[in-house]
């Protein structure tokens, strides 16, 4: 006694240690704040050890929980402790001794997490989760006590709670083994009952749950197996067979009970279904039985064999395996089965004696399934009830999601629609202030221009009075060559004369594409460049000399530039973005060593070619 107390010891100090943090159990989330670590460190543990769970349940239950409780605090904790008293009996096979307090623990997290539109609503996972389990465990009270209906009640409860709460990603860990166990509870009540369709729907919905989870094969198998033997009663041999065999495959381990169980219904499907004859199934049945671990195990086969004999009309060797069986298993179902056979090989033979001794041993049988059949009434409807609110719940779901998806398309319209309309009013005030903008632009670039034209011309004066005063040899050719006369070719006056058409006007909002009708052409070109060299040719072959980097383009600006053109102009010429003109502009300067515009660079050079000259 001693040394229990002392593992006790042990086993709390190493929880204590374990959570002087924030506790975040197995469940993915942290527990509030007014619950002792102790418990939730008990409740991590049962989900793996629920022996050693249970172990360290005792000792906190009868130290907290026996004088009654005095604060929120402790109220909490108690019916915590309740909670997981009742489960860990459960999980180590044992009934449930805390009916009472149980009870007021469901009645507690059930007013924590009403869902009554009156009241405060607690949306709390963890609470949620554990009103979840409360029902549950609640519901194993229940059927220990033969109370279905309510047991089916608390587990339909249980699951409307987590999936009214839990979205399906959530349902992981801990939440995917409690929902497994609960289809696997309801699976098994309606089994007992006979109800193949809701039996068959309860263990699929297990399937994916155990999937979820590390867990021996066997789990899943067992599940398949029963979805196979629904069907087997239903005399759908095909997908009993199906089943069956996706059970079994799961098996590694040809040892275990399950495996024989499945193979001996395999065994006889093939049977029914005519693929193999009574005396092979017969001996393979037998087979299995020899190998059996249990009389419950051996009285299972040799009810197969008798079966086996009996639709073969062997009805003496039929009678001999029954008989076997109803005389030696303690298994009411078998035992029953039995005697159903016998009684019917009784009348066959008209062995009277023998038919009033079985038929008289199934007469409870009869009132028994008389008094299920309300039972089995009540289950049906509890069914239709928990599709019907599980469908009502995937509707709401659906609806809220479509909902906020018409809210959020519409707040989208109606944005896109503002900003549409916002978007139009500004691109008609930036129209109204660029149309604004280009006559200024105009009327400026037409006195710019002829400013221009000025100075080239009052520069081409100096230069030839300059030239006549320093070259009186070359006065005649100087004015011959005047740059006032490079304006006055044909190919300058054409180009001018675009640039300022007034049915024309060349903006700088609009791409130069737009202005490709006055693009210079090939030829436009060469003529341009040939009467840029009769009026400038000292100054491009001193370039040519001078600025090997230059190139054709660069030298197609300049020829424009000399013709008064600003860079807009430029690029509508050129086709050339606009962007593109001012970075030339800009190389040509760091070239030519200064800021000036490009035309006043280009005549300052060409008077200084003169000069020397």
């Amino acid at each position: 006694m001693r040394t229990r107390h002392i593992i006790q010891a042990l086993f709390l100090s190493l929880f204590f240690a374990a959570c002087a943090r924030p506790v975040e159990t197995r469940h993915g989330m942290s527990l509030p704040t007014d619950v002792s670590p102790e418990l939730s460190a008990i409740d991590s543990l049962m989900w793996q050890r629920p022996d050693s769970a249970l172990t360290c349940l005792l000792p906190y239950f009868d130290t907290c929980c026996r004088d009654g409780v005095h604060t929120v605090s402790t109220t909490h904790d108690c019916h915590y402790a309740n909670l997981l008293l009742a489960e860990l009996l459960y999980k180590n096979d044992n009934p449930q001794l805390n009916r009472a307090e149980l009870l007021q623990a469901v009645d507690y997290y059930d007013s924590l997490c009403c869902r009554d539109a009156a009241r405060h609503v607690s949306t709390d996972p963890i609470l949620m989760f554990l009103d979840a389990r409360a029902h549950y465990i609640n519901g194993v009270g229940y059927y220990e006590r033969d109370s279905v209906v309510e047991a089916c009640q608390e587990y339909l409860k249980a699951l409307e709670v987590m999936e009214e709460r839990f979205e399906e990603k959530e349902l992981v860990g801990v939440k995917a083994m409690f929902m497994a166990y609960t289809y696997t509870r309801l699976t098994d009540l309606f089994s007992d009952l006979y109800l193949n369709e809701q039996t068959i729907n309860f263990a699929q919905l297990s399937i994916p749950y155990y999937k979820k989870q590390d867990r021996p094969s066997w789990y899943l198998s067992r599940m398949l197996n029963e979805i196979g033997s629904q069907y087997d009663m239903m005399q759908q041999t095909d997908t009993a067979w199906y089943y069956y065999q996706k059970a079994l495959e799961l098996l590694g381990d040809t040892t275990l009970l399950m495996y024989r169980d499945i193979s001996a219904h395999l065994i006889y499907l093939d049977y029914k279904k005519g693929f193999c004859d009574a005396d092979s199934t017969k001996m393979k049945l037998l087979q299995l039985a020899s190998n059996s671990e249990s009389d419950r195990e051996r009285h299972s086969f040799l009810m197969f064999v008798g079966e086996i004999l009996y639709h073969e009309k062997e009805f003496d060797s039929a009678w001999r395996y029954l008989e076997t069986v109803f005389q030696t298993t303690s298994v009411i179902g078998l035992k029953r089965q039995a005697a159903e056979w016998l009684a019917e090989i009784s009348k066959i033979q008209e062995r009277e004696f023998d038919f009033l001794e079985y038929a008289e041993y199934l007469v409870p049988f009869a009132n028994y399934e008389e008094n299920k059949s309300e039972i089995k009434s009540q289950l049906i409807e509890l069914y239709k009830a928990y599709l019907q609110s599980i469908a009502n719940l995937q509707h709401g779901r659906k609806l809220h999601k479509v909902t906020l998806w018409a809210a959020t398309i519409v707040a989208a319209l109606v944005v896109f629609v503002l900003s549409v309309v916002v978007l139009l009013f500004r691109n008609w005030r930036k129209k109204q202030n660029l149309e604004t903008l280009i006559e200024t632009e105009r009327y400026a670039h037409k006195v710019q221009q002829a400013a221009l034209a000025g100075r080239l011309k009052s520069s081409n004066a100096i230069a030839k009075v300059y030239g006549k005063r320093n070259y009186p040899n070359r006065t005649k050719e100087l004015t011959h060559d005047g740059a006032d006369n490079y304006m006055e070719e044909p190919i300058s006056l054409k180009i001018i004369s675009a640039c300022n058409d007034d049915k024309i006007t060349i903006k700088s909002t609009v791409p130069v594409s737009a202005y490709a009708n006055i693009a210079l052409t090939d030829i436009e070109k060469a003529q341009l460049k040939d009467a840029a060299w009769r009026h400038y040719g000292p100054l491009f072959e001193s370039l040519t000399q001078q600025y090997a980097e230059l190139k054709e383009k660069d030298y197609l600006y300049c020829y424009l530039c000399l013709l008064g053109l600003d860079n807009v102009q430029i690029a509508a010429l050129m086709q050339n973005s606009q962007s593109t003109i001012w970075d030339r502009e800009k190389r040509l300067q760091k070239v030519f060593g200064s800021k000036e515009k490009i035309a006043v660079i280009l005549y300052g050079l060409f008077l200084d070619c003169k000069s020397g000259y």
